[in-house]
């Protein structure tokens, strides 16, 4: 069996750094290149992970492996996820994670040792990096890898869904505790997830100490109106999707390429869904492909 990448154990010492989003804090790892020089400048890029994720899963790696290309990358815990601020904790939340990404690339702006940023998207962070640079059109370069594009016709029992957040928010405020439901199970009806994920089963994988398999229940009201196509139409950063047909929701990586209205490249690699989170074949080329994208597009900024 292959031994799989691990973002605590990939030959980096990243530096955990901090900074204001909105109303709260974000907490990241900054990983450097190994002949890292303050006297420089580096491209750099900031990294979201899947659904729930924390930046000691898959945004980790990634942001090791650009730091190996010579990018800084920076992966951080979304507000209410990890060691980031947050009252409701494991709240999902398309606009605040989409808001923490771009105050994230502020924080690198204002670093004397970067000179450009780019926004990497993994699974779910495909579709908030693309609500990101719809927000701002200033944004230098996207890239999403196997990203998961919602739109709000995928979602099944959507009423159901709505009355659960609505009764949740209900209980939340007249006794302060948060339902939460698992975001990954394999047999369980309420979950997010319910097909099998040994992903996050896996203590060799991404079942590391600091995430959490929730979600809170008041977050579907938020979650259901994630719209990755329509906020695609208002790109015009360089976008670079690399997908795969055995990925989660191909077609809908087609669907963001076609609407995007900037320059665009869409590639079709080969692999499972989380083969891209930990595989070492499919993340060092995925890895190789999203660094010549940022390197050809931030440079020219």
């Amino acid at each position: 069996m292959t031994k799989k990448l691990n973002a605590l154990h990939n030959g980096f010492k990243p530096q955990t750094v901090s900074f204001p989003s909105s109303d709260g804090t974000v907490v990241g790892h900054l990983y450097v290149p190994k002949d890292y020089s303050a006297s420089h400048q580096y491209l750099a890029a900031v990294i979201g992970g899947s659904f729930s994720s924390v930046k000691e899963q898959m945004s980790g790696i990634y942001a090791g492996e650009m730091a190996r290309r010579g990018i800084i990358g920076l992966a951080i815990d979304y507000r209410n996820y990890g060691e980031s601020s947050g009252k409701i904790r494991q709240f999902e939340d398309p606009e605040s994670k989409a808001t923490d990404i771009l105050a994230a690339r502020t924080y690198l702006q204002h670093r004397q040792d970067i000179s450009a940023v780019g926004l990497l998207g993994i699974c779910t962070s495909g579709t908030t990096v693309l609500q990101a640079a719809a927000a701002d059109p200033s944004v230098e370069a996207v890239a999403t890898v196997a990203g998961s594009f919602f739109e709000p016709s995928l979602f099944n029992g959507v009423e159901k869904k709505h009355a659960a957040a609505k009764a949740a928010r209900t209980k939340y405020e007249q006794t302060g505790i948060v339902d939460m439901i698992p975001a990954y199970h394999p047999i369980n009806p309420k979950a997010v997830n319910t097909v099998p994920m040994p992903y996050y089963l896996s203590k060799q994988r991404g079942n590391v100490t600091q995430w959490r398999n929730e979600m809170a229940v008041m977050a579907w009201d938020a979650f259901l109106t994630t719209d990755a196509i329509t906020n695609a139409a208002k790109v015009i950063a360089p976008t670079l999707i690399v997908h795969s047909k055995m990925a989660a929701y191909p077609a809908q990586a087609s669907k963001v390429y076609e609407q995007l209205a900037g320059p665009k490249q869409l590639i079709w690699d080969k692999g499972q869904h989380f083969s891209f989170y930990d595989h070492p074949k499919q993340v060092r080329q995925a890895a190789n492909q999203v660094a010549e994208h940022f390197k050809k597009t931030l440079t020219n900024q």
